[in-house]
Protein backbone atom coordinates (compact mmCIF):
# COMPACT_ATOMS: atom_id res chain seq x y z
CA UNK A 1 0.00 0.00 0.00
CA UNK A 2 1.30 3.59 -0.97
CA UNK A 3 2.44 5.69 1.74
CA UNK A 4 0.22 8.73 0.23
CA UNK A 5 -3.81 7.99 -0.53
CA UNK A 6 -5.08 10.88 -1.79
CA UNK A 7 -8.26 11.09 -2.95
CA UNK A 8 -10.33 14.65 -4.41
CA UNK A 9 -13.42 15.75 -4.53
CA UNK A 10 -15.45 18.89 -5.72
CA UNK A 11 -16.77 20.32 -8.61
CA UNK A 12 -15.80 20.87 -12.06
CA UNK A 13 -12.70 22.70 -10.75
CA UNK A 14 -11.43 19.58 -8.97
CA UNK A 15 -12.81 17.06 -12.46
CA UNK A 16 -10.66 19.30 -14.11
CA UNK A 17 -12.79 21.03 -16.45
CA UNK A 18 -10.87 23.67 -19.01
CA UNK A 19 -7.88 21.50 -18.79
CA UNK A 20 -8.78 18.79 -21.77
CA UNK A 21 -6.23 16.28 -23.31
CA UNK A 22 -6.57 15.86 -27.28
CA UNK A 23 -8.84 12.72 -26.59
CA UNK A 24 -11.01 14.38 -25.06
CA UNK A 25 -10.86 13.58 -21.40
CA UNK A 26 -9.95 15.92 -18.81
CA UNK A 27 -7.03 16.37 -16.69
CA UNK A 28 -6.65 19.32 -13.88
CA UNK A 29 -4.98 20.11 -11.03
CA UNK A 30 -5.56 16.71 -9.26
CA UNK A 31 -4.27 14.81 -11.64
CA UNK A 32 -1.27 17.08 -12.09
CA UNK A 33 -0.66 17.62 -8.27
CA UNK A 34 -0.94 13.51 -7.50
CA UNK A 35 1.86 13.00 -10.40
CA UNK A 36 3.86 15.88 -9.25
CA UNK A 37 3.90 14.37 -5.78
CA UNK A 38 4.96 10.61 -7.19
CA UNK A 39 7.62 12.72 -8.72
CA UNK A 40 8.55 14.69 -6.18
CA UNK A 41 8.88 12.16 -3.41
CA UNK A 42 9.97 9.23 -5.64
CA UNK A 43 7.62 7.07 -4.45
CA UNK A 44 4.18 5.49 -5.66
CA UNK A 45 0.61 7.42 -4.86
CA UNK A 46 -2.62 6.30 -4.78
CA UNK A 47 -5.17 8.73 -6.51
CA UNK A 48 -8.76 8.70 -6.73
CA UNK A 49 -10.79 11.46 -8.23
CA UNK A 50 -14.59 11.85 -7.30
CA UNK A 51 -15.39 15.32 -8.66
CA UNK A 52 -18.30 16.13 -10.75
CA UNK A 53 -18.79 19.32 -12.51
CA UNK A 54 -22.00 21.34 -11.87
CA UNK A 55 -22.18 19.82 -8.49
CA UNK A 56 -23.18 22.34 -5.45
CA UNK A 57 -21.27 21.58 -2.25
CA UNK A 58 -23.99 20.22 -0.45
CA UNK A 59 -24.80 17.24 -2.91
CA UNK A 60 -20.61 17.33 -2.94
CA UNK A 61 -20.53 16.14 0.44
CA UNK A 62 -23.93 14.12 0.38
CA UNK A 63 -22.75 11.98 -2.58
CA UNK A 64 -18.70 11.78 -2.71
CA UNK A 65 -17.43 12.31 1.01
CA UNK A 66 -18.17 9.44 2.13
CA UNK A 67 -17.64 7.55 -0.87
CA UNK A 68 -13.86 9.07 -1.02
CA UNK A 69 -13.47 8.25 3.24
CA UNK A 70 -14.59 4.43 2.37
CA UNK A 71 -11.05 4.37 0.09
CA UNK A 72 -9.24 5.19 3.40
CA UNK A 73 -7.42 7.58 2.11
CA UNK A 74 -4.49 9.47 3.97
CA UNK A 75 -5.43 12.70 2.75
CA UNK A 76 -8.55 13.78 1.00
CA UNK A 77 -8.45 17.88 -0.75
CA UNK A 78 -12.11 19.33 -0.99
CA UNK A 79 -13.53 22.56 -2.60
CA UNK A 80 -17.28 23.77 -3.27
CA UNK A 81 -19.26 26.34 -3.46
CA UNK A 82 -18.28 28.37 -6.87
CA UNK A 83 -21.61 26.81 -8.45
CA UNK A 84 -23.57 27.76 -5.23
CA UNK A 85 -22.70 31.76 -4.89
CA UNK A 86 -23.45 31.56 -9.39
CA UNK A 87 -26.92 31.64 -7.91
CA UNK A 88 -29.67 33.73 -6.66
CA UNK A 89 -29.76 34.27 -2.88
CA UNK A 90 -26.79 31.88 -2.54
CA UNK A 91 -26.35 31.46 1.73
CA UNK A 92 -22.73 32.03 2.58
CA UNK A 93 -23.09 30.64 6.05
CA UNK A 94 -24.50 27.50 5.08
CA UNK A 95 -22.44 26.70 1.92
CA UNK A 96 -19.64 27.44 4.48
CA UNK A 97 -21.40 24.60 7.13
CA UNK A 98 -20.46 22.27 4.48
CA UNK A 99 -16.73 22.71 5.14
CA UNK A 100 -17.22 22.33 8.92
CA UNK A 101 -18.56 18.62 8.09
CA UNK A 102 -16.06 17.50 5.78
CA UNK A 103 -13.55 18.80 8.24
CA UNK A 104 -15.60 17.05 11.04
CA UNK A 105 -15.69 13.51 8.97
CA UNK A 106 -11.56 13.56 8.25
CA UNK A 107 -11.05 14.09 11.91
CA UNK A 108 -13.53 11.33 12.72
CA UNK A 109 -11.14 9.01 10.47
CA UNK A 110 -7.83 10.47 10.80
CA UNK A 111 -7.60 11.74 7.47
CA UNK A 112 -5.42 14.69 6.84
CA UNK A 113 -7.69 17.62 4.88
CA UNK A 114 -6.63 19.92 2.35
CA UNK A 115 -8.79 23.07 1.96
CA UNK A 116 -8.94 24.79 -1.75
CA UNK A 117 -10.15 28.04 -2.23
CA UNK A 118 -10.59 28.44 -6.29
CA UNK A 119 -9.32 30.64 -8.03
CA UNK A 120 -10.96 33.82 -9.02
CA UNK A 121 -12.84 34.66 -12.53
CA UNK A 122 -14.55 37.80 -11.38
CA UNK A 123 -12.76 40.13 -13.49
CA UNK A 124 -13.71 38.55 -16.99
CA UNK A 125 -17.55 37.61 -16.05
CA UNK A 126 -20.94 39.23 -16.73
CA UNK A 127 -21.83 41.40 -13.10
CA UNK A 128 -18.62 39.91 -11.88
CA UNK A 129 -18.76 42.39 -8.62
CA UNK A 130 -21.74 40.15 -7.31
CA UNK A 131 -19.40 37.11 -7.80
CA UNK A 132 -16.29 38.65 -6.21
CA UNK A 133 -18.49 39.97 -3.63
CA UNK A 134 -20.01 36.55 -2.49
CA UNK A 135 -16.52 34.78 -3.41
CA UNK A 136 -14.85 37.39 -0.44
CA UNK A 137 -17.62 36.65 1.64
CA UNK A 138 -17.47 32.39 1.11
CA UNK A 139 -13.48 32.91 2.11
CA UNK A 140 -13.89 34.66 4.77
CA UNK A 141 -16.71 32.16 6.46
CA UNK A 142 -14.58 29.26 5.37
CA UNK A 143 -11.73 30.78 6.96
CA UNK A 144 -13.46 31.79 10.11
CA UNK A 145 -14.13 27.47 10.63
CA UNK A 146 -10.42 26.86 10.87
CA UNK A 147 -8.86 29.78 12.13
CA UNK A 148 -8.23 27.27 15.35
CA UNK A 149 -7.07 24.40 12.99
CA UNK A 150 -3.09 25.05 12.07
CA UNK A 151 -3.40 20.81 11.37
CA UNK A 152 -5.67 21.80 7.76
CA UNK A 153 -3.85 22.11 5.06
CA UNK A 154 -4.46 25.05 2.62
CA UNK A 155 -4.26 25.90 -0.44
CA UNK A 156 -5.79 29.56 -1.03
CA UNK A 157 -6.54 30.46 -4.67
CA UNK A 158 -8.98 32.77 -4.43
CA UNK A 159 -6.71 35.94 -3.60
CA UNK A 160 -4.14 35.29 -6.15
CA UNK A 161 -4.10 37.92 -8.55
CA UNK A 162 -1.89 36.47 -10.76
CA UNK A 163 -4.11 33.92 -11.19
CA UNK A 164 -6.82 35.92 -12.39
CA UNK A 165 -5.60 37.10 -15.18
CA UNK A 166 -7.19 35.84 -18.82
CA UNK A 167 -3.93 33.96 -19.55
CA UNK A 168 -5.24 31.50 -17.05
CA UNK A 169 -8.87 31.03 -18.38
CA UNK A 170 -10.68 28.31 -21.01
CA UNK A 171 -12.84 30.44 -23.37
CA UNK A 172 -16.01 30.37 -20.97
CA UNK A 173 -13.83 32.46 -18.49
CA UNK A 174 -14.90 30.48 -15.52
CA UNK A 175 -12.94 27.22 -15.65
CA UNK A 176 -9.24 27.70 -16.03
CA UNK A 177 -7.25 26.39 -18.35
CA UNK A 178 -4.23 24.20 -18.13
CA UNK A 179 -2.14 26.96 -17.08
CA UNK A 180 -4.23 27.29 -14.75
CA UNK A 181 -4.63 24.44 -13.37
CA UNK A 182 -0.99 23.79 -13.53
CA UNK A 183 -0.51 26.85 -10.89
CA UNK A 184 -3.32 25.45 -8.28
CA UNK A 185 -1.56 21.97 -8.81
CA UNK A 186 1.79 23.82 -7.70
CA UNK A 187 0.10 25.19 -4.69
CA UNK A 188 -1.45 22.76 -3.46
CA UNK A 189 1.86 20.59 -4.06
CA UNK A 190 4.03 23.58 -2.09
CA UNK A 191 0.98 23.25 1.43
CA UNK A 192 1.44 19.61 1.38
CA UNK A 193 5.03 20.12 1.68
CA UNK A 194 6.77 18.79 -1.44
CA UNK A 195 8.17 21.12 -4.55
CA UNK A 196 6.34 21.39 -7.67
CA UNK A 197 8.65 21.98 -10.83
CA UNK A 198 9.16 26.02 -11.64
CA UNK A 199 7.17 26.40 -14.63
CA UNK A 200 3.93 25.15 -13.22
CA UNK A 201 3.50 28.60 -11.50
CA UNK A 202 3.38 30.28 -14.99
CA UNK A 203 3.24 27.92 -17.70
CA UNK A 204 4.31 29.38 -21.28
CA UNK A 205 1.59 28.34 -23.21
CA UNK A 206 -0.77 30.18 -25.61
CA UNK A 207 -4.22 28.70 -25.54
CA UNK A 208 -7.28 29.80 -26.97
CA UNK A 209 -8.69 33.46 -26.27
CA UNK A 210 -12.33 33.73 -25.27
CA UNK A 211 -14.56 35.12 -27.66
CA UNK A 212 -15.66 38.53 -27.87
CA UNK A 213 -18.90 40.29 -27.12
CA UNK A 214 -22.31 38.62 -28.58
CA UNK A 215 -20.10 35.61 -29.65
CA UNK A 216 -19.60 34.77 -26.03
CA UNK A 217 -23.13 35.53 -24.84
CA UNK A 218 -24.06 32.79 -27.60
CA UNK A 219 -21.66 30.55 -27.19
CA UNK A 220 -21.58 29.87 -23.44
CA UNK A 221 -23.72 32.26 -21.24
CA UNK A 222 -26.76 31.28 -23.33
CA UNK A 223 -26.58 27.41 -22.29
CA UNK A 224 -25.57 28.11 -18.34
CA UNK A 225 -28.85 30.42 -18.62
CA UNK A 226 -30.53 27.41 -20.41
CA UNK A 227 -29.39 24.78 -17.48
CA UNK A 228 -30.53 27.26 -14.83
CA UNK A 229 -34.18 27.62 -16.20
CA UNK A 230 -34.89 23.79 -17.02
CA UNK A 231 -33.11 23.03 -13.70
CA UNK A 232 -29.91 20.96 -15.41
CA UNK A 233 -26.55 20.81 -14.81
CA UNK A 234 -23.36 19.88 -16.82
CA UNK A 235 -22.99 17.13 -15.12
CA UNK A 236 -26.38 14.93 -15.02
CA UNK A 237 -25.77 11.36 -16.20
CA UNK A 238 -21.70 11.86 -15.48
CA UNK A 239 -19.29 9.41 -13.34
CA UNK A 240 -16.61 10.28 -10.92
CA UNK A 241 -13.40 9.64 -13.78
CA UNK A 242 -11.28 7.96 -10.76
CA UNK A 243 -13.97 6.60 -8.45
CA UNK A 244 -11.26 3.39 -7.52
CA UNK A 245 -7.57 4.11 -6.48
CA UNK A 246 -5.20 4.66 -9.34
CA UNK A 247 -1.08 4.09 -8.82
CA UNK A 248 0.91 7.16 -9.96
CA UNK A 249 4.16 6.13 -10.08
CA UNK A 250 7.49 8.43 -10.24
CA UNK A 251 8.47 9.76 -13.86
Amino acid sequence: MAEVRFVAIGDSFTEGVGDELPDGTVRGWADLAAQGWADATGEAVEYANLAIRGRLVWPIVDEQLEAALALHPTHLSFNGGGNDILRPNADIEHIADAFSRVLRRCDEQGVQLILLSGANPSGQLPMGDVFQRRGDLLSAAVQTRIDDRPDVIRAWNWPDAELSRPRYWSPDRLHMNANGHHRVAARVLRAVGVEPPAEWWSPGNELPASPAGLAYYREFVGPWIKRRVTRTSSGDGRAAKYAEWVERMPQ
